[in-house]
């Protein structure tokens, strides 16, 4: 019996497998080299050095949401508030560097600092009143975070009266929002230590062994002595302070705190870390996929744009690509069930 359970463990795989095996862990760098190759070809500026160092600088702001929105992901949960957030650490740090400006016109980094401090405290207290709900209050993610959305969003109008807020510092916009260093964007240095501190935090920490335990089985967790609240809290908390990070990197973008900005995020961060192997039921996803899903997001963005479909157009196929990915998801789930 041995020998013949052996036997079968060794025998070459079926088409079937292969096939499965392509769509579980292939499918994603062979369908991004087939859009590079369409692209190139549509135009053949797509893969000039100018326009690669563009795609770099747009995944950038997604990067940095995709990563937060995989933590939540890992748990078991997801954020749908994070467009909002971003709207609303611009005008926040826009209107305090504008104040700080005024008050010390000659000292630009203090007006940065001051900036970027009420960036985090944005982000922390967003990621609280999300975890609290979830974590605290037991209610379900999707409800919490699309209600936080509309409230975040109401506060920007309030604060901002629609209007967007300009005046910030020539450092803060032509430094670090249109400036390179060493031929790459200066964002990217920003973003690469928060990234590689989440990177940390998922692969090689026990914060990350526990919210994979607590997006596979809650109940193992708990037996298992994991305070379910305590991390939960911290992963939304994370989420939100790396999309404020990223809202605060966009505002020297455009030069501008925008009431209105950020508005594709929720759609493109889910879709970015559930095309990269997160899944919606929590507990399954990697680092390393969710950069994948963003540069997939950030070239077919890019690719669109310079053969000039609509951003109407754009839309749906944003919409059927996140359709695709909940597809994927559920394939995974039933090829692990049959194992």
């Amino acid at each position: 019996m041995t020998n013949a359970r052996s036997s079968a463990g060794n025998a070459p795989s079926t088409p079937a497998n292969a096939v499965s095996k392509l769509l579980s862990f292939g499918a994603l760098p062979i369908v991004l080299i087939i859009c590079i190759i369409i692209f190139q070809i549509g135009n053949p500026r797509f893969l000039s050095a100018p326009n690669v160092l563009n795609m770099t600088q747009q995944a950038v702001y997604l990067l940095l949401i995709a990563f937060g929105q995989m933590l939540v992901l890992l748990a078991g949960g997801f954020d749908l508030s994070v467009g909002a957030v971003v709207a609303l650490t611009s005008i926040v740090s826009a209107k305090v560097m504008v104040a700080v400006s005024l008050a010390y016109p000659d000292a630009p980094y203090l007006t940065i600092t001051a900036g970027f401090l009420a960036t985090m405290l944005v982000g922390l207290a967003c990621g609280w009143v999300n975890g609290f709900g979830v974590a605290i209050m037991k209610v379900n993610a999707f409800i919490v975070t699309l209600a936080t959305s509309s409230i975040f969003a109401g506060v920007t109008l309030v604060t901002s009266q629609g209007i967007q807020v300009s005046g910030l510092p020539r450092d803060f916009v032509y430094g670090i929002g249109s400036g390179y260093f060493m031929g790459l964007p200066v964002s990217l240095y920003f973003a690469v230590p928060a990234v590689a501190a989440v990177f940390l935090l998922v692969r090689h920490m026990r914060f990350g062994r526990y919210i994979y335990a607590i997006g596979s089985n809650v109940r193992s967790a708990v037996v298992a002595g994991v305070n379910i609240n305590r991390y939960l809290m911290a992963c939304y908390m994370l989420c939100a302070t790396m999309t404020a990070f990223a809202g605060w990197l966009l505002t020297a973008r455009v030069s501008s705190g925008e009431p209105m900005l950020g508005g594709e995020f929720p759609l493109q961060s889910i879709a970015a870390a559930v095309i990269g192997g997160c899944s919606l039921r929590g507990g399954e996803g990697s680092p390393f996929g969710v950069l994948l899903g963003v540069i997939f997001i950030t070239v077919v963005k890019n690719g669109m744009d310079l053969l000039r479909i609509g951003s109407n157009y754009q839309m749906i196929v944003f919409g059927v690509v996140l359709v695709g990915a909940v597809v994927l998801d559920r394939y995974r789930l039933e090829r692990a069930a049959k194992r």
